[in-house]
């Protein structure tokens, strides 16, 4: 297990050389999509249609609570990993079309994302859950609230800037996944309690 820093936007060498395991800080610029912004995405934008840049970049699977300060600039209060799976319809074209180079979330994503990972090298990074607060320190600054005013709060497009976002490799570019490793050992531990209930 090694502990990497990665400072986006992030190349595909920087990518292939993280394995399931390492310990990641991330600094720079990361992009909190939902399921909207998803959609949005995928059937209506375009990479220059953007007023960021999502090429070697983070797509952060997040719906923040922040505020307005007196200033006019944006406080970030929290802003935890919500559960990534509802993006599986999405992620792949979002790889292939916008060269996302990492996803940040939690409770993984499917064989479809995991290949799409392994073909442009790029890598899923778990977030903690139940940790939205702590999470939130790591942001120094909000770029930019893209369709707020559309899509609401939690659904809009939030450009941070961070420094050292903790996070977890839990799906690689080797096309190894910490979450399918994880279903098969507790299945195979349910089938031998299972099996021992029987002798009784």
């Amino acid at each position: 297990m090694n502990e990497v820093t990665l400072n986006v936007p992030l190349s595909e060498e920087t990518v292939r050389r993280l394995a399931v395991g390492d310990r990641v800080l991330v600094s720079g610029e990361i992009v909190t999509a939902r399921d909207r912004a998803h959609r949005f995405l995928v059937e209506e934008a375009t990479p220059g249609s953007l007023p960021f840049k999502l090429s070697g970049g983070v797509i952060y699977h997040a719906g923040p609570l922040a505020r307005r300060r007196a200033d006019g600039s944006w406080e970030v209060l929290a802003c935890g990993p919500t559960t990534s799976s509802r993006m599986n319809i999405y992620t792949p074209t979002l790889i292939k079309n916008f060269g996302v180079r990492a996803v940040i979330g939690k409770g993984g994503m499917d064989a479809e994302t995991l290949a799409a990972f392994a073909s442009a090298g790029a890598v899923y990074l778990s977030a903690v859950g139940g940790a939205a607060q702590v999470l939130a320190a790591a942001v120094r600054s909000v770029k930019l609230a893209f369709r707020l005013e559309d899509f609401g709060g939690p659904e809009a497009m939030w450009v941070f800037n961070v420094r050292d976002f903790p996070a977890v490799v839990t799906m690689d570019s080797r096309g190894h996944s910490l979450h399918d490793d994880l279903e098969r050992a507790s299945g195979r531990h349910l089938a031998t309690l299972l099996d021992k209930s029987n002798t009784f």
